[in-house]
């Protein structure tokens, strides 16, 4: 049995829900929330989801192009669209990642992302808890 390692915990307070505010315990955040759709001045958390999942997904492409010893393109990038979605049994989200990355062979790319998906802390939360389509664009 292996020792679990904390190497960070990210602390924040909320308040006031989709239209408060949330900071960081290192004062590094210090956000107002808005709700999704509505003029409010702020982001809201399906944004701050996405933000964070795909530079999380950046860095596990990174993880992965140094097992298989290949060079990831400097101008790569991750587009995650995440929605709050609602049906009869509530709400719910789901999400895309559309992966650009220019220049690098179809097979290779198809790799890279898969296997980012599985290494990407955020793509392991969601596994099996909400819809989650990869996309290479």
């Amino acid at each position: 049995m292996s020792e679990t390692k904390i190497l960070y915990t990210a602390k924040t307070h909320a308040t006031g829900g989709r239209d408060g505010a949330a900071q960081s315990s290192d004062g590094r955040l210090d956000i107002k929330l808005s709700s999704p759709g509505t003029s409010g001045g702020g982001t809201n958390p399906e944004q701050l989801f996405a933000a964070g999942w795909s530079a999380c997904f950046i860095g596990a492409m990174g993880l992965v192009a140094r097992e298989l010893k290949v060079a990831l393109p400097a101008d790569l990038a991750v587009d995650a669209e995440v929605d709050l979605a609602n049906d009869s049994s509530g709400y719910f989200l789901r999400a895309r990642l559309n992966v650009s990355l220019p220049g690098v062979e179809g097979d290779v790319a198809r790799a890279l992302v898969d296997g980012a998906h599985q290494h990407c802390p955020y793509s392991k939360a969601t596994r099996g808890n909400i819809a989650v389509e990869i996309n290479l664009i």
